[in-house]
């Protein structure tokens, strides 16, 4: 019979071996029971990944973004009904009614920045181009506050908040006030020509019999939305602040964890600040994927039973949320079968 590692083994052997790869780190009450790299970092160089690889997080990143804002509202800097306009005036008068709130639950009704983009760019779209793309968009989805929908957009527009209310970049923001305190000393929100990845997992998509290096796109400089890089080393401290008082209250948490608006997306009813929640009680998860060219990741938390499962990859497919799930199922099972190994 196979042990629970074998077990996983051989749940993530289409990651091991020559091929891009992934980290896996499963947390049980804050104490690793799975921190295990497979395959490869960078196909060229031959460079494997371990639990110090950095990958890129795309979307996980959003609920570092909402830890930013956070903190500046304990801190008396801003306030979550602040109209978004009192920090970012040049967007069109359709803002008006568009507080931070409403960006971090993603029912601002902002246009998409993708669907207005030029379709051949300079380099890549920053921030603060995005905020240029929306300048010229006077129009909505719907009215803030009415309905639901997926916004790059908004959490673009929150990073240059915190730029707004701290009198920092987002990127310094988070080094001084996060990953610093944290000694998250590999994770960072990552700017070319600025800063450097160190231990780096590059993006790679599949290409007949092999793989092409994919690792970025024209929207992959845009920090607030997806930009950050970081390691399951360096997830777990994380993990451990989201547990306790050390970096955020539990009042702030609180909003982080709970559920302001309904969606229609799988697994998820209901979406809080930089987090989607599914369940209730015992079984409540809180979770994010985190999806760009060449990079494929998952965050997932059950809170009431210790149990967190962090798996970042380095592909541009498959999504690794349903792997995730199954891996937790081991362990999640164990509750009633104590003797199991």
């Amino acid at each position: 019979m196979q042990s629970t590692a074998e077990r996983v083994d051989s749940m993530m052997a289409a990651y091991d071996g020559p091929v891009p790869g992934a980290a896996l780190l499963v947390l049980r009450d804050g104490v690793p029971v799975v921190r295990k790299g497979y395959g490869l970092a960078d196909l060229e160089r031959g460079i494997a990944v371990g639990p110090d690889t950095n990958f890129r997080l795309a979307s996980v990143s959003k609920q570092f973004t909402v830890a930013a804002i956070l903190l500046l509202a304990q801190d008396g800097a801003l306030s979550l009904d602040d109209p978004v306009r009192r920090w970012l005036p040049s967007l069109p008068p359709s803002a008006d009614a568009i507080t931070l709130h409403h960006l971090l639950t993603h029912t601002s009704g902002l246009v998409d920045y993708e669907d207005v983009m030029p379709d051949a760019i300079d380099g890549q779209l920053r921030d603060a181009d995005v905020l240029r793309l929306l300048e010229a968009q006077d129009r909505l989805y719907f009215a803030p506050g009415s309905g639901y929908r997926y916004s790059n957009s908004g959490y673009a527009l929150l990073a240059l908040v915190v730029g707004q209310a701290s009198e920092q970049d987002l990127a310094t923001f988070l080094r001084e006030r996060i990953f610093k305190p944290l000694g998250m000393d590999g994770t960072l929100a990552f700017e070319d020509g600025i800063s450097t990845v160190s231990r780096r997992a590059y993006g790679y998509s599949a290409a007949g019999d092999g793989w092409t290096r994919t690792d970025q796109s024209s929207t992959s400089a845009v920090l607030g939305d997806g930009g950050l890089y970081s390691s399951i080393d360096d997830l777990a401290k994380w993990d451990a602040a989201l547990r306790d008082d050390r970096l955020l209250s539990h009042a702030s948490r609180a909003l982080a964890f709970t559920a302001h608006t309904a969606t229609d997306e799988a697994d998820v009813d209901g979406y809080g600040y930089g987090w989607r929640l599914h369940g209730e009680g015992a079984d409540r998860l809180v979770w994010h994927s985190g999806e760009t060219i060449g990079f494929r990741n998952v965050i997932l938390r059950w809170p009431e039973r210790g149990l967190t499962v962090v798996l970042l990859t380095n592909r541009n497919d498959p999504e690794p949320y349903g792997l995730a799930r199954r891996i937790a199922e081991e362990f999640l099972a164990q509750e009633f079968a104590p003797g199991q190994t």
